[in-house]
C-alpha cells in the first residue's frame, strides 16, 4: 500500500461525508445520487481491498453492527433531566419570577419542543463514541450501533471541535415515513404505531441495526452535556456552534429579551406547528445566559433555567352519524366512526377507526354521541372520548355483528385475537382487498386498476380472485362504468407486463401473515421456486436467518390451504413468478461447496455482504453450527457460535482470513 492509496481513501470519505451533510441535514444537494452511489462503491472496494485502512468514522460503518440480545444501561456523565411544563401564561410569570429570586436580570431563548425521544450523543476526539438513551435521566440504554444508522447524525464533527463534548438532541420521525412503515408493518401482520414519536422510539430501539436503517429518521440537536472545554456563552450561541459541528438544530428558536416577549414568540410556534412533519407538542423556554444555567442549577427532576410550556391538544367536538364497518384482506371486521366534518390540526376529518369491539366499548359510544376528536401524534384521527352528559337518550348502542357485513356469512372472534373476523374466504371485500394488495407498487405493480374498478369487477364476479386479473378482457373492463378505450388498453397492457414478475413479488403479493417483502425475498433467494417454497418445513425455513418460528409456522398453514394452492396453480399457468437471476458460483474456489456460518460483527463489510461473497464462491452459508458444519468466520462480539464451533473441533477463520481467502480467489465480487 501507498500514500496515494490512503490519500484516495481519506479523499473519498471527505467527499461523501460532504455530500451526506448537504443532502440530509442543509438539505440541498449538490451531486446527483448516481455520482454519490459511485464514490460510495469505490470507497467500499479499497476499504475491502484493504481493510487496515478501516476507521469508525468512515461512512461504510454507518450501517451495521451487531443485532443485540438486549441493550447495556450506561450512566449518564451528567443527569438528562426532564422539563418541568407550564400550561399557561400566568404559569410562565411565575417561572420568571421563580428565575428572577436568584439572578437579578436575564434573557430567554424559545424553542419548538419536538415529540420524539431524547438521546445524548457522546463524541471524543471528535468521534461518535457513545449513544444514549434518557432512560430514568440518570441511566439510558447504549444505542450507539443503531444511533449511527442515522444520517443526520455525524459520525465525525466538523472542525474545529472540544476533546470531549456530549450533544443532547431529539429523534424524530416524519409523518410520511409513519405512513410507509405502518402500510409494511400491516402487510407483515403487525400493529401500528399510533403516532410518530411511539414510531420514533419503537424504531430507534429495534436489536437489529438494520431495521432501524431502514427507516427514515432525523436528530435535530437542542444542548450539550459534558464537555471538556467552555463551549458557548448563551443557548443561541450553543445551536450556532452546534450547527457548524455538523447537526441540524431544534427548529423556530430565537431570542426574547423579556417573558411577555418569549409568550408572543411561543404563540406564533403554535401557530406555525402543523408545518411541520414531524410531532410536536409545546414550545421549550430556556434561559439565554450559560451563566446563569450554573448558578440556578436544577432539582432532583429538573433545572430551574428551562421549562416547556405544553399546547393545549386541538381537540374538537362533533357528533357521530354513523359506525361504519370496514372488511379487509384477512376478514378483520373494523368498526369507523363517521362524524361530521371538523377542521383540526391543518386537516378537514370525519373518519376515525374504533379498532375492535374493545375499543367500542371502552368508550361506550353509540350513534348520535357527542364526542371529542383530535389527531394522534398530529396525524391519525382518534376518538378521545365520549361527552356523555350531552346525551339525549335517543343515541343507538352499537353492537358488533354476528353476519359479515358485506357478504352476511357467520363471524367468529378466535382466541387471543381482538378482531372480530368475516368466515367467508370468499367475501367480495375480501376479494377487493387481496387483489388491491396483489396490484401495489412492490407485488404487481400493475397501474390503472383502482379501488373503484375493482370494487366493480369483483361485484361482477369478474374477479373472484388474483389470478383473473390475468384473464381480463376488454369486454369485461368495458362493464365498468365510464371505462374509455384507452385507459382500458393501458391496463391490459400493464397486466401483461405483469406476467413478468419476479418470484420474490408474488410471494409478497400474496399477502402471507407475517411475510412482507424482506421475508419474499429471503423465500425466493433461498428456495428459488414456488414448489421448494411450498414443500419447505420448518426446520428448512428456520434455518434462513430473518425467518423465526411464527413467520416458519405462517407459511406452512398458508401453502396447507387448498384455496391458497389452488390460486398458485392457477398463477403458475400465467407463468408468474420469474425465479431470481443466479449470480455465477465458483466451482474451484477456497469456500466452494462449504458449509460456512458467520458471526460477530464484521468492520469491513456488512454480514449480507460476506454472505454474498461467499455465495458467489460457492459457499453454503448456514445459520447454526453443526458437526456438519466446515467454517466459522467470526467477527468482534462472536457470542456462542464460535464457542460451539471450538467445541465440535470445526476450524474458525478470522475477519482477516477471510479477506485474504476472498482476494486470493479473484471473485469479481471480491
Amino acid at each position: 500500500m501507498n500514500e496515494e492509496i490512503k490519500n484516495k481513501v481519506s479523499e473519498l470519505r471527505a467527499k461523501i461525508n460532504q455530500a451526506s451533510y448537504e443532502y440530509y441535514v442543509l438539505e440541498s444537494p449538490t451531486i446527483t445520487d448516481f455520482e454519490f452511489d459511485k464514490l460510495y462503491r469505490e470507497l467500499i472496494d479499497l476499504e475491502t481491498k484493504y481493510p487496515e485502512l478501516i476507521t469508525p468514522d468512515s461512512p461504510t460503518q454507518r450501517v451495521g453492527g451487531k443485532a443485540d440480545s438486549k441493550f447495556d444501561t450506561v450512566s449518564h456523565r451528567l443527569p438528562m433531566l426532564s422539563l418541568g411544563n407550564a400550561f399557561n401564561f400566568p404559569e410562565l410569570q411565575a417561572f420568571d419570577k421563580r428565575v428572577k429570586k436568584s439572578i437579578e436580570t436575564c434573557t430567554y431563548t424559545t424553542e419548538l419542543k419536538m415529540d420524539g425521544l431524547a438521546v445524548s450523543l457522546r463524541y471524543e476526539n471528535g468521534l461518535l463514541t457513545l449513544g444514549l438513551t434518557r432512560g430514568d435521566g440518570t441511566q439510558g440504554e447504549n444505542i450507539t450501533q443503531n444511533l449511527r444508522t442515522i444520517r443526520t447524525i455525524p459520525l465525525k464533527l466538523i472542525p474545529p471541535f472540544p476533546d470531549i463534548i456530549e450533544v443532547r438532541g431529539e429523534i424524530v420521525m416524519n409523518e410520511s415515513e409513519l405512513t410507509r412503515v405502518n402500510r409494511d408493518r400491516e402487510e407483515e401482520g403487525l400493529p401500528a404505531f399510533a403516532n410518530t414519536r411511539n414510531a420514533a422510539s419503537g424504531s430507534i430501539r429495534q436489536l437489529d441495526p438494520a431495521v432501524t436503517a431502514s427507516r427514515k429518521l432525523d436528530l435535530y440537536a437542542y444542548h450539550i452535556g459534558e464537555v471538556s472545554e467552555r463551549f458557548a456563552e448563551t443557548q443561541s450561541e450553543t445551536l450556532e456552534k452546534l450547527t457548524a459541528l455538523g447537526f441540524k438544530v431544534v427548529p423556530m428558536h430565537k431570542h426574547a429579551e423579556t417573558i411577555d416577549e418569549a409568550w408572543e414568540q411561543i404563540q406564533m410556534i403554535e401557530k406555525e406547528k402543523a408545518r411541520f412533519p414531524f410531532g410536536t407538542d409545546g414550545a421549550v423556554i430556556k434561559v439565554e445566559e450559560i451563566k446563569h444555567h450554573e448558578t440556578l442549577g436544577a432539582t432532583s427532576h429538573e433545572p430551574r433555567w428551562a421549562i416547556a410550556f405544553k399546547f393545549p391538544p386541538d381537540e374538537k367536538e362533533t357528533k357521530v352519524t354513523n359506525i361504519a364497518l370496514s372488511v379487509g384482506r384477512t376478514g378483520a371486521i373494523t368498526p369507523v366512526a363517521e362524524f361530521e366534518p371538523v377542521f383540526v390540526e391543518g386537516s378537514t376529518i370525519s373518519r376515525a377507526s374504533l379498532h375492535n369491539e374493545d375499543e367500542v366499548k371502552r368508550l361506550d359510544i353509540r350513534i348520535g354521541d357527542t364526542v371529542i376528536v383530535r389527531k394522534a401524534g398530529s396525524v391519525i384521527p382518534e376518538i378521545v372520548r365520549v361527552v356523555k352528559e350531552k346525551r339525549l337518550g335517543d343515541e343507538q348502542e352499537f353492537i358488533m355483528p354476528e353476519k359479515c357485513p358485506v357478504c352476511g356469512s357467520d363471524t367468529i372472534r378466535e382466541e387471543d385475537s381482538a378482531y372480530l373476523k368475516c368466515t367467508n374466504f370468499d367475501c367480495p371485500a375480501q376479494v377487493k382487498e387481496r387483489i388491491l394488495f396483489f396490484l401495489a407498487r412492490g407485488n404487481a405493480d400493475i397501474d390503472g386498476l383502482g379501488d373503484v374498478i375493482v370494487e366493480s369487477l369483483v361485484s361482477a364476479e369478474i374477479l373472484k380472485d388474483v389470478s383473473d386479473l390475468f384473464s381480463l378482457t376488454k369486454e369485461d373492463l368495458f362493464t365498468v362504468e365510464r371505462m374509455g378505450d384507452v385507459l382500458a388498453e393501458k391496463i391490459l397492457r400493464n397486466i401483461e407486463n405483469a406476467k413478468n414478475i419476479s418470484l420474490t413479488k408474488l410471494i409478497s403479493g400474496l399477502g402471507i401473515p407475517l411475510v412482507g417483502k424482506v421475508a419474499s425475498k429471503l423465500l425466493s433467494q433461498n428456495f428459488g421456486s414456488m414448489d421448494s417454497i411450498m414443500n419447505a418445513t420448518k426446520e428448512e425455513l428456520e434455518k434462513i436467518d430473518g425467518i423465526g418460528p411464527k413467520m416458519a409456522d405462517s407459511i406452512i398453514y398458508f401453502f396447507k390451504n387448498p384455496r391458497n394452492m389452488n390460486l398458485i396453480s392457477k398463477l403458475k399457468c400465467f407463468g408468474l413468478g420469474v425465479p431470481e437471476e443466479k449470480k455465477e458460483v465458483s466451482t474451484d474456489s477456497f469456500f466452494s461447496g462449504k458449509k460456512v456460518v458467520l458471526t460477530g460483527t464484521l468492520n469491513s463489510m456488512t454480514r449480507n455482504e460476506a454472505k454474498e461473497k461467499l455465495e458467489s464462491l460457492g459457499a453454503i452459508v448456514v445459520s447454526s453450527v453443526s458437526k456438519k458444519t466446515d467454517y466459522v468466520i467470526f467477527g468482534a462480539d462472536p457470542g456462542t457460535k464460535l464457542t460451539k464451533a471450538e467445541e465440535l473441533g470445526i476450524e474458525t477463520l478470522d475477519e482477516q482470513s477471510l479477506i485474504r481467502n476472498l482476494v486470493e480467489t479473484q471473485s469479481p465480487y471480491a
